[in-house]
């Protein structure tokens, strides 16, 4: 079993607040956070776009191992995840996370690859913790 950590702090209430996001590895270290990062374009991270790293990143991971369970030895795929945050009541809601992949794969067939793919995007650790509707279009070059 494996338990990553991470530590949010927001000093200030609301839209006045402002945050730091740290994780555990310290690739993040007081990374700014708060409204105008969130909704405009402040510099910093959100958690939408942590979001969309995290599957992105697990989903690419997941379909590399499955590929090479399948057989194959080599290739390059890049995942895009676009995760939507959208107005629910008094609150906000992430409704989907949208994955476009490119892959190259020297010797899969489509048909193959896309089941494969499929069946990855279902089973990644961050596609089962969603709750949100999750597609998928992919490319195969």
């Amino acid at each position: 079993m494996t338990t990553r950590t991470a530590t949010a702090r927001y000093e200030g209430l609301g839209k006045d607040g402002k945050g730091r996001i740290s994780t555990q590895s310290g690739v993040l270290t007081d990374q700014p956070y708060g409204f105008n990062t969130r909704f405009e374009d402040e510099p910093g991270t959100n958690p939408e776009e942590l979001v969309a790293a995290a599957h992105a990143g697990c989903f690419t991971m997941a379909l590399s191992f499955a590929l090479a369970r399948a057989g194959y030895g080599e290739g390059t795929l890049t995942t895009r995840a676009a995760v939507t945050l959208e107005k629910d009541g008094d609150g906000f809601t992430i409704t989907r996370s949208d994955l476009s992949l490119t892959a190259t794969v020297p010797g899969i067939g489509a048909e193959d690859f896309a089941r494969i793919a499929q069946d990855a995007k279902a089973n990644c650790p961050v596609s089962k913790l969603l709750k949100a509707e999750i597609t998928l279009e992919h490319r195969l070059d």
